[in-house]
């Protein structure tokens, strides 16, 4: 076996241990493959602003796929270099259908200048300004308390269902409980095929995306920007919205902890996010060079 041209690990319950951090073991080899010529690339549902306590995993260049696939973050400028989001007014009309199929559902606005929350969004995260909840997110959009930028993602949580959106505290739930199926299903319904339905891992949480965003459709367009094949990447994933870019990959890499779909899904099984899966196949490449 002989190392990719491009490594690509998505980050929470694959290449984050189950506390968040990174481990020192995980942080060396993704510099060691990168000394070898690898280009280290990570993609994330995670919006930019959870991404700068990472900027040491991706070496010198700092990009990150992010928003499941709708942005390229660049770590080291603090800024976006490719953006596939929605229209304001797209986005008013999920907003008003989503409202309708799922009434008191909570929504959320993602954009690479930051997020907009309704009111009553579970405010588990910390640390964000006030402003961010100040209005519906459908009076975000344009007027005077308009927020610049794109639309990457669009989140809808499960009425009565709490929330952890805090780094390092996503939950693991299960998609097989039959409230989130319901509420999923009427979430798809509504939508539609305006917006990707994906699931991270975070309970209650639907995520919706533009129409043909994920995370292999960012990866794919970012490795031909640097001259590299599908055959030629190495994909790690844990949660179902990974499984595309598993899937696009030459290699498609599942940790022992994933969803079963990905474990199916799999050209190989490493070991668990908190035993350094990751680590440790990239290492057992190493030592055969």
């Amino acid at each position: 076996m002989t190392l990719p041209r491009l490594v690509a690990s998505d980050l929470d319950g694959t290449l984050l241990r189950s506390d968040g951090t990174v481990s020192p073991r995980t942080r060396a080899a993704l510099r060691a493959v990168e000394d070898a010529g690898v280009e280290v690339v990570l993609v994330t549902a995670r919006p930019p602003r959870w991404l700068d306590a990472l900027a040491d995993c991706v070496g010198d260049h700092g990009r990150v796929v992010c928003l499941g696939g709708a942005a390229v973050w660049d770590l080291a400028s603090g800024t976006a270099l490719d953006v596939q989001g929605f229209a304001d007014d797209d986005v008013r009309a999920l907003a008003a259908d989503l409202r309708d199929a799922v009434p008191g559902v909570a929504l959320a606005l993602e954009r690479t200048s930051g997020p907009v929350f309704d009111p009553w969004f579970p405010p588990d995260e910390t640390g964000l300004p006030a402003h961010v909840r100040a209005a519906t997110v459908e009076e975000s959009l344009g007027g005077a308390v308009h927020e610049p930028g794109t639309v990457g993602k669009v989140l809808a949580v499960l009425p009565g269902r709490g929330l952890s959106t805090r780094v390092g505290d996503v939950q693991r739930g299960d998609v097989r409980d039959p409230a989130q199926e319901e509420f999923f299903a009427a979430v798809r319904a509504a939508v539609g095929d305006r917006a990707h339905l994906a699931f991270s891992g975070a309970a209650g949480l639907a995520e919706l995306l533009p129409a043909g965003v994920t995370k292999d459709r960012a990866l794919a367009r970012w490795s031909a920007r640097l001259g590299i094949d599908a055959a030629d990447v190495w994909a790690f994933g844990d949660m179902p919205n990974d499984l595309p870019m598993l899937r696009w990959a030459g290699r498609g890499v599942a940790v022992a902890n994933a969803h079963p779909d990905v474990l199916a899904c799999a050209d190989t099984v490493v070991a668990s996010n908190d035993d350094d899966g990751v680590a440790d196949l990239l290492e057992s490449v190493l030592a055969l060079r």
